[in-house]
Formats: structure tokens, sequence, C-alpha cells
């Protein structure tokens, strides 16, 4: 007997519903969860602030144990009934964003203008960084081991700083006549900070009246520049992108944007059945390496901990091989003025909900940690059954390049882990768009994955 037709619809067939549709009746709860959102990615710009904000808004919950790495990586405890060794949830995302970080020896003097010297992190288009307000974030520790917090240029109030371009009167052969990874040189990413001389001064008069103001205010000197964690990013605030409101525009969105979303599944969830970690870590755009990255033992060194507060002996290898896991991390949304880079069928779009990625990788799957396919039937029935907003996705075209997650440093350890975040426009540039129903669908997706039994 052939399948009877709806409305001309095939019910054997996978037509993936709006978000905006299936969430009817909830524009009041994604509104409020965006300005939350918003607040976040405006006052959070680097690895370090995002632990600080997400640590002072979880010690609120006496339920949610905080695990501190070194300042740039947190893990977020949350107890369930049942037993340590019979397995964990986690929910993975990084805290780290594309940027400019400042060098050992930044600080010169170079036409009578104060510049400083980046190397930039992660992958980012350079040109994209030029003759646009930046700010400066970090720290210093100073030669006498006292730490200062140092952020400038957010403020309307406060000076801002900036990479110069080359006028287009002048680009004809330095710019124009070349491909674009060899128009735009790392090298030449140098911040202006200054220009008023110290008319005292016999040399360097500029850069001497810099340091005498980082001095002045900071109490920092120019070696403490070799101790210090300074990144430069966009200055200014989160957006609202849209007559309509819905979208989100912000620097940090990837992976901000999975980490927000675990932390406030983690602190609204019912009840966890299962011990259930937020973990949140740095380095992932540059390939998750280092103590505070997804590759060091500190997800085992947080199991340790826990067991020790439960009084629970166990082995972290047998209770990790017995976990399932999602790796929160944005995917590419289908870009309407770049079509060709996608395959449409295999491509995730603004709107649509969760991205649920089965794999990641580039060219042959390489770098890959592809989800079983029981696993990814496991997820997909929580969905459904919750009628949650989601899609699945690629990066791209076959050959066309690819990405990867931290979803495979944490399949080491043989738990089932799967890919799942919202897909963002302008990935990796400095003001990256996010749909308002997306980021909150991820949430969603987070908690009935915490909740699940």
């Amino acid at each position: 007997m052939p399948t009877k037709r709806t409305n001309g619809k095939n019910p054997l067939a996978n037509k993936p519903r709006s978000g905006w549709d299936m969430l009817q009746g909830r524009e009041a709860r994604i509104d409020a969860y965006a300005r939350e959102y918003i607040r976040f990615l405006s006052e959070v710009k680097t690895e370090r602030e995002a632990v600080s904000f997400i640590r002072d808004r979880a010690s609120r919950d006496k339920n949610i144990l905080a695990i501190d790495n070194r300042g740039k990586a947190l893990a977020l405890c949350r107890t369930g009934s049942r037993p340590l060794e019979g397995g964990i949830r986690i929910v993975v995302a990084h805290l780290d964003s594309p940027r400019l970080d400042l060098k050992a020896n930044p600080l010169y003097e170079d036409t009578e203008l104060a510049m400083l010297k980046t190397h930039y992190y992660g992958g980012i288009k350079k040109y994209q960084w030029l003759a646009r307000p930046l700010a400066i974030h970090g720290v210093v520790v100073k030669g006498d081991g006292t730490m200062v917090d140092i952020v400038i240029g957010e403020d309307e109030a406060e000076p801002c700083f900036t990479i110069e371009d080359l006028l287009p009167h002048l680009a004809g052969k330095a710019q124009y006549g070349k491909k674009i990874e060899d128009a735009f040189v790392a090298e030449k990413l140098n911040l202006i900070c200054g220009s008023r001389p110290d008319l005292k001064a016999k040399d360097e008069k500029v850069k001497g009246q810099i340091l005498t103001l980082l001095n002045r205010k900071y109490g920092i000197v120019e070696q403490d520049f070799t101790s210090a964690d300074i990144e430069v990013v966009p200055a200014g605030r989160a957006r609202e992108v849209g007559f309509d409101r819905s979208l989100v525009g912000a620097y940090g969105q990837d992976d901000r944007v999975c980490s927000w979303a675990a932390f406030s599944a983690l602190f609204a969830a019912r009840k966890v059945p299962y011990t259930t970690i937020v973990l949140l870590v740095d380095k992932e755009e540059i390939g998750s390496d280092g103590n505070t990255g997804a590759k060091s033992i500190f997800l085992e060194e947080v199991l340790w901990t826990l067991a020790a507060r439960l009084k629970q002996d166990i082995r972290p290898a047998r209770v990790l091989y017995r976990s399932r896991a999602i790796s929160g991390d944005a995917n590419g949304a289908l870009d309407p003025d770049y079509p060709e880079v996608h395959e449409k069928n295999n491509a995730a779009r603004m709107g649509y909900g969760v991205c649920v990625t089965k794999f990641t990788g580039s060219r042959g799957k390489a770098g890959s940690s592809e989800a079983h396919a029981e696993y990814m039937g496991w997820i997909r029935n929580i969905l459904n059954r919750k009628e949650i907003p989601w899609q699945t996705g690629e990066l791209g075209k076959v050959d066309e390049g690819g990405g990867g997650t931290v979803a495979k440093f944490l399949a080491e350890y043989g738990m089932d882990i799967v890919d799942a975040g919202p897909p963002l426009l302008s990935m990796h540039a400095p003001f990256e768009l996010s749909s308002k129903v997306d980021v909150y669908a991820t949430y969603l997706a987070y908690r009935a994955f915490m909740e699940e039994s």
C-alpha cells in the first residue's frame, strides 16, 4: 500500500523543521537566554575571563563543584545518584578563540609610533584584524611575583588600539597584485599604541613615554612582558543583529557558545542520574596541547578529586571507558554568498537548531572521531522525544577543507562521544553570527543529555 501524504509531504522523508517553528510560544525564553548569553560574550574575551565569570556563577549553586586548572580551564561537576564506576556524562567545550597574542618582547618604536609586536593564535584571516578598534586583555606577573590584570579598550571612555592598513591608493603591487596569504604578512600585524614623545628623553621618546605610562598605572617595567599572557581582541560588546533581532553577533562565539550552553544546562538541570562534568578546556584552536588543553590529564585529576569527595574507590580509565559525552563545538552554517563550498544536503542551516556532527576531520575524515551508529541513534532519540530542534551537518564539501574538535582526545579513553553545537556564519572572524534559536536549542540539547537516564 503506498504511503499516504499529508499536504503533499512524504512522512517517510527527513525534512528538518525550522527551530522557530518547533519552538513557537517560547520566544520569550529564547530572548531571555540570548540576553544572558550576550552579556557573557560582552564581558568575556579570554579563556581566563571565561573561567572567572563561570566559576563565580557556579558558586551560587551548592550542588556544583568547580575545579580550576591554572585559571585557564575549568571542570564543573554535579553528582548523580549512580556510582562513578558505572560511567559519567561529560559535555566538553573550549574557552579559547582565535586572536592575537603579544610577543615576549613586544614594545618598539618606528617612525615615531609606539608599536606592539603580535603573534596570531589559531586560524584567522589576517586582513580582518586591520583598521578596526582592538582591546588588550590579559595578566602580567611582575618581578616580585604579583599579578596584575589588564583590560584596556572596552570602555568608550578608554583608548583603544588598532593595526593600520595600507591605503588603497598605494596597495596595487603590495596587496592587490598578490594572493591573500602573501598580501597580508603576519609580522606586519603590529599594534599601534602611542605617538606622543617624551620630550625630555634622548632617544626612543615615544616608547619611553609608553613605558612611563604603563609603570605609572600598573607598576610594570618592560621585562614584565616576558611573564605575561596578553591577548589582543576586538573591542566592543556583543550585539543583536537584524531588524528582527534574531541573530547574535560577537567575537568568540566559537566556542564560548557551547561553553555557556553547557554551564547553563548543568545549572538548570532538575536531576542528573549520572554524575555530570562540564569540562571547559583551553588551547583547542592550536591543537589542544599543553597542560590546560584537552590532551592533558586534567579530566583524570577531576575524577580523582570527585572520587575522594564521594569516598568511592575508582580507576579513572574504567570510569571514562563506560562514559558518554558530547563535544560541544560550533559548525559552519550554509553560507548564502558562498554556497559552492558546501554540499547543501549535508550542511547545517541557521535557524534549524543544534547541529549534531557525526564526524569532523578533513580529506577522508582524517583527524576525526566518528560517532558510531548506535550512539547517534541514542542521541537522536533523546532530541526527538524532547522535541528539540536539531539537524546534521559537515564542515564543507569533501576535499574543500574541514576542521577538528576535541572529541578525538576524549574518545581515546574509549567513551562514546559526538559533536553537537550551533552553526555559525563568519566563523573565526572578529564578529561571528549565530541564531538565537540555535544557541537556545543547544542549551536544551545539553540539558536533555544530562538528565537522560
